[in-house]
């Protein structure tokens, strides 16, 4: 099966649901951010390797996440383990598109992703694969090599954070680093789980079991 088709099937199924990430799954190719002879594999709905005991996830997953985190355009979003960069960039391709008035952004205010990875050659990887669209030469991708278990404190707050590896428990210093209103989707050991920020103090939290994950992995002993 070819990687477009797979979209289509996943639409028909109603894994893809919203327009936009239809239309980001559609133009950013799972092709570009595989290793070269795994390219033809694009098509599948399994993880792939991608060395240093990391993964590409599964189609299907990434789907249902995006889903769950909601990106909009104009959105500030922190993509913790971005290993491949194709995460990063259907992200990329949502939060620069046109922001309707109803959202209520800023002049000016545009989107951005700002991508983290620990492993220094996936970062290069990745950084390299999310060039073939040029978002990073855009503003609309900032990649930095890095653990980022702890997020980006400086950067902070965000609309969105997305996570592709799973932690043994929701990090706490993740969820103060979102705005009011914004959204956590993240691996919890065999679960993912959405995090919504209601105010200063109050988090909604949801889980959704039965996933398989890499884990979380931190600079700190």
């Amino acid at each position: 099966m070819d990687y477009l088709t797979l979209v289509q099937k996943f639409v028909e199924r109603g894994i893809l649901k919203t327009p936009e990430i239809i239309e980001a799954f559609k133009k950013i190719n799972r092709a570009d951010f595989l290793l070269p002879h795994l390219k033809e594999e694009a098509g599948g709905d399994y993880a792939l390797p991608l060395g240093f005991g990391q993964t590409i996830s599964q189609p299907q997953v990434v789907a249902f996440m995006l889903e769950l985190l909601a990106p909009k355009p104009g959105d500030k979003i922190l993509d913790v383990g971005a290993g491949s960069g194709w995460t990063s960039a259907l992200l990329a391709e949502i939060v620069g598109l046109p922001c309707p008035s109803s959202f209520r952004r800023s002049v000016g205010e545009k989107g951005k992703v700002l991508a983290v990875e620990r492993i220094p050659e996936l970062c290069e990887f990745g950084k390299k694969n999310i060039s073939k669209y040029n978002f990073i030469e855009k503003g609309r991708v900032e990649f930095f090599c890095r653990d980022a278990s702890g997020g980006l404190l400086k950067e902070a707050p965000f609309d969105k954070i997305l996570v592709s590896a799973a932690a043994q428990e929701i990090p706490l210093v993740l969820r103060e680093q979102l705005k009011i209103g914004g959204r956590l989707v993240l691996p919890v050991k065999n679960s993912i789980w959405l995090v919504v920020r209601k105010s200063e103090h109050d988090f909604e939290e949801k889980e959704f079991p039965g996933f398989v994950f890499v884990p979380l992995l931190s600079d700190k002993k």
